[in-house]
Formats: C-alpha cells, sequence, structure tokens
C-alpha cells in the first residue's frame, strides 16, 4: 500500500483577522490536495488510507503580538485567540477548504508533544542554554544576524521598524552543526525548495556560516513573556514562538493512525516564512532523525490595484471583501480568480478588478459556460436532450484527436499539480474548452443540422461532432473541478455524469469508454448558466 499524501499550510497568527493571503497560501494547498484525491480516486474522508490525502491548517496563538492585541481589546490571551482561530475556520470553510485537522498551538495535544520534542532535543544535546547578544525584529519576533540587519539598515526586513539589540541568556539549538548537511541534501534534491529563485536565495544565504539560534525566553512579570508552552525542566523559559510552530507538522500527526502521514509531501507557505521552514525546520527534523518533506514551497504576495496591501492604506482584500466578490461572481469564480493568477512563483501578483472581471469571462462566463451552454443546447435542440450515442473512438475530424488530447491534458493536469503549479494543473482544463470552441467552429454543426432533411446522414455526423464535444467539456470540467468545487459538481448532475466515486483521474479522462463517461441514451438537462458574463465596466462589488 503506498504512503497517503500529506500536504501543509503554516499555521496562522491569531494576532488578527484572515485576509486574501491567509485564504490564498491554503487555498493552494487545497487545491493541490484536490488534485491528488482526483489522481488517487479517494474522497476528502478517506485520508488515511495508503490512497488517501490529508491536508492539514491551523492557528500559531503563542505571538506576543496574541497578549498585546488580547490586551487591546480587554480579553485574555486565550480568549482573544479562541476568537481569531474560529475567524480563520470560517474563513477557510467559506472559501471551501476540504481540510482534514486544524491545529491550534494552544492545544494540549500540540504542547505536550513539543516538551516532549525539545527534551528529546537537550537530550541529544542538540539544545543547550547559553548567553546570546544580537538583534532583535519585535515585529516578526525572530532575531537576525549581523549580516542580515545590516543589509537592511537595522530595521525589519519585513515591516521596516527599528531593530532592537538585545542580550539574554537563551536556550540554542545548534543549527550551525547541520549546515553541511542541508546543503548537500538541497543539492541533491532540487526540487525540495520551490520556486527556483526561492532555492537559489537560500542557497545564497547558506554561503554563510550558520550560527546556533535561540529557541526560549526568559520568562518576566510581563504578560508576554508569560504566554506560551515553557522549556522542559526549567520553567524560567518559554519556548520561542516559532520554535514552537514548526513543530506543529508533527504534533498534529504523532498518533498511532497518522503518524505513516511523515514526511510531509508538500508545505506551503509565504515567502517571509521561507527560512524557518526551508533552514531551521530541516535541521531540526535532522536532529531527531527524522526524514525531511519532499518540497518547501514559498510563493510571493499579492498587491491591490498595482500597490502593496497595508494598514494604513486600508486596501487589504479582507474576507468581507472576498465574501463580496463571491455574492456577485460566485465562490467558483473567486477560487479561480485566486488560484490562476496568484502569486504562485517568485512574483507578487495584483488583485485588480478590472483583471478579476476579464479572467472570470474568457475562462468561465465566455469558456466553459458559454461552452457547454452550446454544446447542451444543441443536443437539446436537435436530438431531445439525449445523448445520441456513444462517443466514437476515431475524431469526427482530423486535427482533432479526442482521446489524445484527453488523456493527455489528465497527465498534463496532474504532472503540474505535483510540481506544485496549480495555476498550470487548471489551464490544462481551459485548454480542452477551447479546443471544444475550435472544433465547433471547424465542424460547424449549427449548418450541419440545415442539411439533414435533404441528406439524412447528416445526422450521424452531427451526433458525433455534439457527443465529442459534450464528452470533452466532461473531462475538462473534471480538471477545472479542483477550483470548481459547485459549478463542476452543477454540470455532473444537469448531465447526468456525477464521476463515479473511487474512480482515479486516469479513468475519468479516458474519453468516451471510462467509468465517468458520456453514455447514449443519457440525457443532458439544460439548467441554469453556470457562469453569466460580467460587465467590464461594472464597479468592483468592495
Amino acid at each position: 500500500m503506498s504512503k497517503p499524501r500529506y500536504i501543509t499550510t503554516p499555521i496562522y497568527y491569531v494576532n488578527d483577522r484572515p485576509h486574501i493571503g491567509h485564504c490564498y497560501t491554503t487555498g493552494m494547498a487545497d487545491c493541490l490536495a484536490r488534485f491528488e484525491r482526483l489522481a488517487r480516486g479517494t474522497p476528502a474522508g478517506d485520508a488515511l488510507s495508503g490512497r488517501g490525502v490529508f491536508l492539514l491548517t491551523g492557528t500559531d496563538e503563542h505571538a506576543d503580538k496574541v497578549v498585546t492585541s488580547a490586551a487591546a481589546h480587554n480579553m485574555t490571551p486565550l480568549q482573544w485567540a479562541d476568537r481569531n482561530a474560529a475567524e480563520f475556520r470560517r474563513a477557510f470553510d467559506f472559501c471551501g477548504f476540504a481540510y482534514d485537522d486544524f491545529i491550534r498551538t494552544t492545544q494540549e495535544r500540540h504542547t505536550s508533544r513539543v516538551e516532549a520534542f525539545i527534551r528529546e532535543l537537550l537530550r541529544r544535546g542538540d539544545v543547550y542554554l547559553g548567553d546570546y547578544e544580537g538583534w532583535w525584529d519585535e515585529s516578526q519576533e525572530e532575531y537576525l544576524t549581523e549580516t542580515v540587519a545590516h543589509e537592511h539598515g537595522y530595521q525589519s526586513p519585513v515591516t521596516g521598524r527599528p531593530l532592537v539589540k538585545r542580550r539574554e541568556k537563551n536556550y540554542f539549538f545548534r543549527l550551525s552543526a547541520y549546515q553541511q548537511r542541508l546543503s548537500e541534501h538541497i543539492a541533491a534534491n532540487p526540487g525540495f525548495i520551490r520556486p527556483e529563485a526561492r532555492r537559489n536565495e537560500v542557497l545564497g544565504r547558506l554561503r554563510e556560516q550558520l550560527q546556533d539560534i535561540p529557541i526560549s525566553r526568559a520568562v518576566g512579570s510581563d504578560a508576554a513573556t508569560q504566554w506560551g508552552i515553557r522549556m522542559p525542566d526549567d520553567p524560567g523559559h518559554r519556548v520561542y514562538v516559532w520554535i514552537d510552530a514548526l513543530f506543529n507538522y508533527l504534533t498534529a500527526i504523532d498518533t498511532p493512525e497518522r503518524s505513516p502521514l511523515w514526511p510531509a509531501d508538500v508545505q506551503m507557505m509565504a515567502k517571509d516564512i521561507l527560512w524557518f521552514h526551508a533552514v531551521i525546520w530541516p535541521c531540526m527534523l535532522m536532529a531527531l532523525e527524522k526524514p525531511l518533506p519532499g518540497v518547501i514551497y514559498a510563493h510571493a504576495y499579492w498587491v491591490r490595484e498595482g500597490r502593496k496591501m497595508s494598514k494604513s492604506l486600508g486596501n487589504f482584500v479582507t474576507i468581507e471583501v472576498m465574501e463580496q466578490y463571491a455574492a456577485r461572481y460566485s465562490l467558483d469564480a473567486l477560487r479561480w480568480y485566486l488560484f490562476t493568477q496568484g502569486p504562485h512563483g517568485s512574483t507578487d501578483a495584483d488583485f485588480g478588478h478590472g483583471k478579476f472581471v476579464e479572467v472570470y469571462n474568457a475562462d468561465l462566463a465566455n469558456g466553459l459556460g458559454n461552452c457547454a451552454s452550446r454544446v447542451g443546447n444543441m443536443i437539446e435542440k436537435y436530438f431531445g436532450g439525449v445523448i445520441p450515442c456513444a462517443a466514437p473512438l476515431t475524431p469526427a475530424h482530423p486535427d482533432f484527436d479526442w482521446p489524445a488530447l484527453c488523456e493527455g491534458a489528465g497527465r498534463g493536469a496532474l504532472e503540474a499539480a505535483r510540481g506544485c503549479d496549480v495555476a498550470g494543473a487548471l489551464q490544462q482544463g481551459v485548454d480542452l474548452i477551447r479546443k471544444v470552441d475550435q472544433f465547433i467552429n471547424v465542424t460547424a454543426p449549427f449548418k450541419l443540422a440545415k442539411t439533414i432533411e435533404a441528406d439524412p446522414a447528416a445526422k450521424g455526423t452531427l451526433a458525433a461532432i455534439l457527443v465529442q464535444c459534450a464528452e470533452a467539456v466532461r473531462i475538462a470540467s473534471i480538471l477545472m473541478s479542483p477550483a470548481l468545487i459547485t459549478k463542476a459538481p452543477a454540470l455532473w448532475r444537469a448531465w447526468h455524469c456525477v464521476p463515479p466515486e473511487g474512480t482515479p483521474l486516469a479513468d475519468l479522462v479516458r474519453f468516451g469508454d471510462g467509468p465517468g463517461s458520456l453514455r447514449q441514451g443519457g440525457v443532458i438537462t439544460k439548467g441554469e448558466a453556470l457562469f453569466m458574463r460580467a460587465d467590464p465596466a461594472e464597479a468592483p462589488p468592495a
């Protein structure tokens, strides 16, 4: 039996409410998981079988900012964490993310296991007590090396706020002891850190000698230093929030039935936390003698209408903004834009209203929606909505070898998804729809229908053309379904071709003779339009 596929998102700070960035990262992981479930023919609930896929997300709750934000709202840190953890769950549920677990770092299943892992590192000699002096980034709650601090003018690389010189006694992790092993692993596994620009970034920093890193802070009288997991056998220190957080990928699956999930296959995140995941995390795993993840994937950021999003500008794409776009254009349209136009590579992406409408019309309204409507309407008009014949395996036109085109699209989608190229995977379905539109233009079924009275044999040719169109649309909709979680199933129900449960993608994309293929005598029901065309001149919904 093969290993279950394990995909993770980072866990998100609960010092504030979720926004597009959190939803994008989680959505990318959700889309990868859906493609993998399609490939394996397993439903979302079957996560722990050998063919299953397990998606983990959650919240990081032990940061100093949680204490500060809670106090500003007259709440305890746990009350604040409870409130915002619920906001993240609500946002992710609204977006339709099919995650298998939502872990919180305040849960006992996490805190107790973090203590156990750190105790093991202490036993092995990879964690020790020492003195540290360095530049502290209060906004990100991390120490920076002298080199990095100097490069950024002794300001936070993320927020631009001044760094603070701090000296304190800490527990340290022997990061330096694993530098060579990590460098060798990255060299031997080019796909370990993606995209390529992120890999080069890490390799560049690894040319410098790594320093051991502090993993604890002394507990003082202030509330912030008291909030967190205490060091094993030394309650005068609490575990540094990022070390605590990294362990979530193990603590969530540290049970007999879940342990086969490790190592993670893909760990998805934004580029600001690449160093923790691509350097510190693998070295900690090496120290614990655990295998490393398959892929560390760090995407870029969103901007809005060409401008960086910030609180001061008030231009964040909030959950409320996303809800308004979903209300006007559909949740699937929102998901489609995020996953096809997002910053999945090394370049930031723009959430612009004009671009949103352009993509919506091109790919969905004028694409899948219009194509499905044209084909369905012609089968209704000329054959009473009944599939007139089985899709022939020989093409009705020499330039359109549908079995080869559809099976190739299926292979291409899966290859792209397993390379973490969600947009490329979804594009396979779009390209197939465009091929159907070309096929209709070339074969001209509307014109052919007018000749049937004079040439009754033309009806057989018309039937072959339309069935091939419908079968190609069915397969395209399957390849687009990881993003279109409501509209694709609506089409399948209307066309009575819901994919049989437990059928892998390779069989679902078999043209004409697969388990989910349209059958002679099947009924195509005219339903509501999947996507109504949007007016490019209309004002944004938010």
